[in-house]
């Protein structure tokens, strides 16, 4: 086992640190935000950030990186002024096309069309979602927090609606995350086939822990 000191990196570069720092958290959901601006422009962007912050009132969030001039977040913007986005799960069936939406496209090119994705309107919702996701959120912006520390933002919504395969929600209200295709990353380009191990029961002190198994 080696020991890497941050503050003697002198062995690696700056893309190899910054590959390094990327990879330690492992692996976390692949997600596209889907967002239209006041003017009718769509983006869609991957995000590995989002998290779950409550259920009641039903919160998520996901990090944006810095915003400048030089590099635009024109999801963030599109937020911003519409305050709505959706979020959807990806799979293996669109991965390549979702991996594509991370190329720095202009302002007035749809992620949507340069990658060859369908985008969808569903129940009225303001913003666009990707139609072959198995599992789309649309979400209500409720606030944007900046980080100071290395000046990204915390973006957090509420969940005003959720769109689901119906064979991918299990009779206790959990989802099935395997069964829905969804793919895992790792840093930015290292992706991820989920299967599930086993469901545990809930821990408590002095209850031995259970396998939890799912009739058919």
């Amino acid at each position: 086992m080696i020991c890497i000191d941050p503050k003697n990196r002198d062995n690696f570069d700056k893309r190899q640190w910054v590959r390094l720092i990327n990879s330690l958290s492992g692996p976390k959901s692949a997600n596209l935000v889907g967002t239209v601006s006041k003017d009718g422009k769509t983006n869609l962007s991957m995000v590995s950030s989002a998290f779950h912050l409550g259920a009641q009132p039903p919160l998520m969030g996901y990090v944006s990186r810095p915003h400048s001039n030089q590099h635009p977040r024109h999801t963030l913007m599109n937020i911003e002024e519409t305050g709505f986005y959706t979020i959807n799960h990806v799979d293996s069936s669109f991965l390549k096309q979702a991996h594509q939406t991370s190329a720095r496209y202009k302002r007035d090119q749809s992620e949507f069309e340069m990658c060859d994705l369908d985008e969808e309107y569903l129940d009225s919702f303001a913003a666009p979602y990707v139609a072959p996701s198995k599992l789309k959120l649309g979400l209500r912006l409720i606030e944007i927090v900046p980080i100071k520390q290395n000046n990204t933002d915390l973006v957090i919504g509420e969940i005003e609606k959720i769109h689901l395969s119906s064979d991918c929600l299990r009779e206790d209200g959990s989802v099935d995350i395997a069964k829905a295709g969804s793919v895992a990353v790792t840093g930015l380009d290292e992706y991820h086939q989920l299967s599930t191990l086993f469901r545990l029961s809930y821990a408590k002190p002095d209850q031995p822990i259970l396998e939890i198994i799912e009739s058919n």
